[in-house]
């Protein structure tokens, strides 16, 4: 500083004094004068008195110096450091607020190329202030972290760090003093100090890394910490002063804790990429599980509501998943718990249904269907009725989640879920075994994947019945209505309810009645494609209802259901095609009624039902005289058999119906078919019962899938004489194959009647001999025996050389001998010399 020639030592110890003497009001006035000019300046913005603030005249000298000068910055905020630093030891609060005051200053007004030169001081100086134990001094490092997060930097500083204030604010927000009005402005200010830092870093993929476990573990927690109102003050522990001092204290999206936390966690989940989802997710999940928030539930629903709406919508499927996962990880835990995981699930499972495509939407399903399967297996096992009431209601938010997620989801994409879904269903093997009551818990898991198919049938919106009902739908669907539960029946019966009604016809179809011309049913013309459904299932779909109505454990609820399902049916598919296979049903009705042994209850609903479904169809038909029949039956029975009309009861006078009803009062076939000869009506298939037209029971959809899973197996069994095959070798033909089937329709019927078992047990013995003489022999015993008794294709295409070029007796096309001496003799001529006549030739 000081020059002096021959004098350094007093140059030295002149320079030292001046450096030290920082006294504005210092008497000696050499001291003043040996400093540099930006530590006068800044010297001279600190008043005589601390209590009086800054002085503004000098700060805007020195604002003006910084700006022409700017190199000086690095100095000048060391320099306001070291005096905040001096302070703050000697607890002058004065001097320090009018330190930090000026730093704000210099901050905001610096040029954001010359920031970086002074931040480093500036960061130290907020450091050192948030070190201290005074409240005071923490809220003023927070307000001044704050304006200077505000700031866009247009270079990033790749060594500047926030450990340290991601520790320390996170702290705040969890703060406990002992004072409710201090505990309440630390806790405000941690916040804000995290929603600065965030704000920092966050932005900018060069600075440090915001995203790190180390961090997410200490902010999110602060986050949900402060946005659980159960950790808040009430308003009685709160004093008048303290709703003033939060009413007037600076803050970043918001006054109270809660909003505050609410504004940040969504900013930093809105910032968030694929990448880092699973990192702030992880502490969201754990807080959770730390602190028994899942029960009840209603934080954690509004924790995952704010993550939903503030993430990138295309992410948003990321969240469902670590849910889900985090929901196989609790597969152990209370029911309560997984209660409440699925009902968060089942709340905000609509906001990530539209983004899920493809394979994404299946393993959704897949997994809650999984859970659910897990949730009926321990419920078999539930010691106490709590415990099983408990799992009931975990296995009802399942099936809730199930349907709003298929809820949001576009029609084709329904159809698969309820296809998947159906597929996941355990069905009855066979004829023999479907009348045996299963296991309870088949049983159980097959009510509870039926009632989740339930939830996503009322879901959807059926256009046309052959896209409602694919056969690899309605065969199980249907197979299924035969059950001998008859709850699974009832459910059943309901989802047909769902996708067939497509007028809004089932809420006026409660029971069955006569004076249905009143209910205001909708009735349009049938589509070309739903007639083409019907004649390819109708009948076999009212085979499949005809027979449900024989079991002897039917309830009334089982009957009125199928009545619904038959009603619906008939309004959507009103067409003269089906009108005689439903008149055929209601005629079969009343034969199992006349011949079955079965109850006298079921009996008598049974004629209620025949009589009152032909009512149905007679008064929504274009057939005069099927309505004048219809209605002559029923004015007979109100004359003479009163209790064989509508209302359907559980329990019949023990005298009646003992003796079969008289003729007049049941559905003749010969009147009927009069009545659809009348009307030009084909009147052929009254004539032959649903139990003659094909094979009883739902076997019928059973051969019919056996069929397609074997056709191409039988296709393969056809053999030619002529094989390609025959000239490779790597096939074992050493044993014989079996002489080709004519396809005939003898053929065809002993194929759909023979049991696939017998075919499966054949394929299996072949394939089991073929994989030991592979095992076991040698390469030239199998080269031997895949080529004994093989015809090559050259043997084979001489063969039929050499039957062309036999002439048969009078029949082959010969040529004439060129010697006209000698009589004409045929001689049969090569197929190389063979000419085609011109219709044979392309």
């Amino acid at each position: 500083m000081f020059g002096w020639c021959g004098l350094p030592e007093l140059s030295e110890a002149l320079g030292t004094a001046a450096d030290k003497c920082t006294s504005p009001s210092c008497c000696c006035g050499l001291c003043s004068a040996l400093r540099p000019r930006w530590k006068r300046l800044v010297d001279n913005i600190y008043p005589v008195n601390p209590q009086d603030g800054l002085v503004k005249s000098n700060m805007k000298k020195l604002t003006n110096y910084v700006h022409l000068s700017p190199e000086k910055l690095d100095r000048i905020g060391e320099y306001l450091e070291s005096r905040v630093s001096r302070d703050i030891y000697r607890r002058r609060t004065g001097g320090v607020l009018v330190s930090v005051e000026a730093m704000d200053e210099l901050v905001s007004t610096c040029k954001p190329e010359n920031l970086n030169l002074f931040v480093e001081s500036f960061l130290k100086t907020v450091q050192r202030l948030l070190e201290c134990q005074e409240p005071q001094m923490q809220v003023l490092a927070t307000q001044s972290f704050v304006k200077f997060s505000n700031i866009a930097e247009d270079t990033p500083s790749y060594h500047r760090r926030y450990d340290f204030f991601v520790s320390k604010f996170s702290s705040m927000c969890h703060s406990s003093h002992a004072d409710m009005d201090t505990r309440m402005e630390l806790r405000t200010a941690g916040l804000q100090g995290l929603q600065g830092v965030i704000k920092k870093t966050v932005s900018d993929d060069l600075v440090e890394n915001i995203w790190t476990e180390s961090h997410m573990d200490k902010i999110i927690p602060s986050l949900l910490f402060n946005m659980d109102k159960s950790n808040q003050p009430s308003a009685a522990q709160l004093t008048t002063e303290t709703a003033v001092t939060s009413a007037n204290r600076p803050s970043m999206g918001g006054g109270s804790p809660p909003e505050l936390a609410e504004t940040c966690l969504r900013q930093l989940v809105g910032r968030a990429s694929y990448a880092h989802i699973r990192r702030f997710m992880k502490p969201v999940l754990r807080h959770l599980d730390n602190h028994g928030l899942w029960v009840p539930n209603q934080f954690a629903v509004e924790t995952f509501r704010v993550i939903m709406n503030s993430i990138p919508t295309q992410h948003s499927y990321a969240v469902i998943q670590l849910l889900m996962t985090h929901l196989d990880e609790k597969s152990r835990s209370e029911a309560p718990v997984r209660t409440g995981i699925a009902e968060v699930l089942a709340k905000i499972i609509t906001i990530a249904a539209g983004e899920c495509v493809g394979p994404s939407v299946l393993e959704i399903i897949n997994s809650l269907l999984s859970h659910l399967r897990q949730s009926v297996t321990a419920d078999r096992g539930a010691g106490t009725h709590k415990d099983q009431s408990d799992e009931r209601q975990y296995q009802e938010a399942l099936i809730d989640a199930l349907g709003e997620f298929a809820n949001n989801l576009p029609d084709y994409q329904k159809i698969e879920i309820m296809m998947f879904i159906m597929g996941k269903v355990p069905q009855y093997p066979g004829d023999r075994e479907r009348q045996e009551a299963d296991s309870e818990g088949e049983v159980l898991l097959q009510n509870m994947l039926l009632r989740s198919l339930l939830k996503v049938s009322t879901k959807y919106t059926s256009l046309n019945l052959a896209t409602t009902f694919p056969l690899s739908f309605l065969d199980p669907l249907m197979r299924m209505s035969l059950a001998p539960d008859p709850e699974i029946r009832l459910i059943v019966q309901q989802i047909l309810h769902t996708l067939i009604d497509r007028r809004g016809n089932l809420a006026k179809l409660d029971k069955p009645r006569l004076d249905v011309t009143q209910l205001d049913l909708q009735l349009h013309k049938c589509s070309r494609q739903d007639v083409m459904f019907i004649k390819r299932n109708g009948p076999e779909m009212l085979l499949c209802l005809l027979e449900s109505l024989e079991l002897a454990n039917n309830g009334l609820d089982n009957l009125e259901a199928v009545y619904r399902t038959l009603a619906l049916l008939w309004l959507e598919v009103n067409g003269p095609d089906f009108l005689p296979d439903v008149l055929r049903l209601t005629l079969d009705m009343q034969e199992i009624a006349l011949n079955s042994e079965m109850s006298q209850t079921l009996r008598i609903n049974l004629h209620i039902l025949a009589i009152t479904f032909a009512n149905f169809v007679s008064c929504h038909s274009n057939v005069p005289g099927l309505f004048q029949y219809v209605k002559q039956v029923v004015s007979a029975r109100q004359l003479a058999s009163s209790h064989l009309l509508p209302d359907l009861k559980s329990h019949y006078d023990p005298h009646l119906g003992r003796e079969p009803p008289a003729a007049p009062l049941l559905l003749d076939q010969a009147r009927l078919t009069e009545v659809l000869t009348t009307h030009g009506l084909d009147a052929s298939r009254l004539q032959t019962p649903f139990s003659n037209m094909m094979p009883s029971s739902a076997s019928v959809w059973q051969k019919r899938q056996s069929i397609l899973q074997n056709s191409d197996r039988d296709l393969n069994n056809i053999t030619v004489e002529v094989d390609s095959m025959s000239s490779s070798i790597g096939l074992f033909k050493h044993h014989p194959k079996p002489p080709p089937e004519s396809v005939s329709f003898e053929a065809m019927r002993r194929l759909v009647r023979a049991p696939p078992e017998e075919r499966r047990a054949e394929q299996e013995e072949e394939r089991q001999k073929l994989t030991e003489a592979c095992r076991t022999l040698s390469l030239h015993a199998l080269s031997q025996q895949s080529g004994a008794g093989a015809d090559t294709l050259r043997e084979k295409l001489d063969e039929i050389f050499a039957r062309l070029s036999d002439a048969p007796d009078g029949e082959a096309a010969g040529a004439l001998s060129d010697d006209p001496g000698q009589p004409p003799v045929y001689r049969a001529p090569t197929l190389q010399e063979m000419h085609f006549p011109e219709l044979f030739v392309y």
